[in-house]
């Protein structure tokens, strides 16, 4: 049975404060609904299958009290100049050295899972940018495309993969949509 992470709970002190800051970063709005004396916002970061939710009455857990979520993006600097941007104080970009140790700067060769940036929300909530440019092996959870092109080369790929295996078994295989799903998801950064 699949388990996704659908919501992290954030404890905040100022309910439209935090829902400004989230705002401004560019997330989405996804709820603000009111249940007797409970209030909970949902927004959710861009390209996230994750939301938050704070509020009122959701948790009594203390304000700013969730620390290190990771927030995982392609290009960290990029990412830490969007948020500067937005005026939020982001730290410099940093890496673990071959001691495991913090250092400054990117990683030095770019390493995938390698380098960091952290900010705070207004609360004290600790936020982890980690920069990912190609996933371990097994991984993915679901295949995205950004475009159809590229989606339509990984067909392709697929397609031709799946007739090179229909050759080894010497047969049709019903199940093609459950293999193409397999191979897209395993070999989507081929």
């Amino acid at each position: 049975m699949d388990m996704k992470l659908e919501v992290v709970v954030l404890p905040v002190a100022d309910v439209d404060r935090t829902k400004h800051f989230y705002k401004t970063l560019g997330w989405r709005e996804d709820a603000d609904i009111v249940f007797g004396t409970s209030r909970v916002v949902q927004l959710t970061p861009p390209g996230s299958a994750a939301s938050v939710h704070f509020g009122t009455g959701i948790t009594d857990a203390a304000p700013g009290s969730v620390r290190g979520t990771y927030l995982v993006v392609a290009d960290i600097e990029a990412a830490r100049a969007e948020l500067a941007g937005h005026g939020v104080a982001v730290s410099e970009v940093f890496h673990r050295d071959e001691t495991g140790a913090f250092a400054p700067g990117v990683h030095p060769d770019h390493g995938t899972y390698g380098s960091f940036a952290s900010f705070s929300d207004p609360d004290g909530n600790t936020w982890l940018l980690q920069e990912i440019t190609t996933r371990f092996p097994g991984r993915v959870s679901g295949a995205t495309y950004d475009s159809t092109d590229e989606l339509e080369q990984a067909l392709k790929r697929a397609a031709a993969a799946h007739g090179e295996h229909e050759k080894e078994t010497g047969q049709y295989d019903e199940q093609w949509p459950a293999w193409y799903a397999r191979y897209m998801t395993d070999h989507q950064d081929a």
